[in-house]
């Protein structure tokens, strides 16, 4: 979540420069919340009071564009909190997307999320590594379809026919959903370069 970190205040550290030109060249982007204007302001504590409880992360890189902040954490809160899908099951799928474009915010924010859901630690190291986990038939259905969407941009008959099974239409609904918004999660990390909170270790350095 990398959308969120649940039970802390820290912030990644963040260090800007500037052009001649006015133009950030060193990432991350440093957003100050003394410096927010009353469009970015209201963004920032819409946030602040959801569950997420904080702007973190790429939500904070997304204050720079508050209409986008305001659209995008409004999707982000449904895809968190208010899916079909239980937390083991969107959690999982949250992992493969973070291991897929190896975020590593994104893993040090919901890795454990996964794990306090649910999700088998020997499951959440192997999807790290970019291995096939053993899954039980539920959670199978939903890293089936996940991974089949991501590396092959379809998802076989077979595959679809069991998250069906296991999800019903609303739920692979809602997991399509869920896969597109972190992968803007995802993306959002990697453009910018948002590192892990200082301390922590960085999620994919071994890989």
């Amino acid at each position: 979540m990398a959308d969120a970190i649940m039970g802390t205040d820290d912030e990644p550290s963040e260090e800007t420069t500037s052009m001649a030109d006015g133009h950030d060249t060193i990432r991350p982007i440093t957003v100050d919340d003394d410096s927010l204007d009353d469009e970015q302001r209201a963004v920032h504590d819409a946030i602040v009071a959801s569950p997420r409880g904080g702007v973190h992360g790429p939500l904070r890189v997304w204050l720079l564009s508050p209409a986008l902040a305001d659209r995008a954490q409004s999707l982000g809160a449904f895809c968190r909190f208010g899916t079909s899908l239980p937390p083991r099951l969107s959690e999982l799928a949250i992992l493969v997307m973070g291991s897929h474009w190896r975020a590593g915010f994104e893993w040090f924010a919901h890795e454990p999320m996964a794990r306090a859901a649910g999700v088998n630690a020997e499951a959440t190291e192997a999807i790290r590594r970019g291995e096939t986990p053993e899954l039980p038939d539920d959670e199978r259905a939903v890293y089936e379809f996940s991974r089949e969407l991501i590396e092959t941009h379809e998802v076989s008959d077979d595959t679809y026919a069991a998250a069906i099974a296991t999800l019903g239409q609303r739920g692979v609904v809602d997991l399509v959903g869920i896969l597109g918004y972190y992968s803007l999660i995802s993306m959002t990390i990697n453009a910018f370069r948002i590192p892990v909170p200082e301390g922590a270790i960085e999620p994919f350095a071994d890989l």
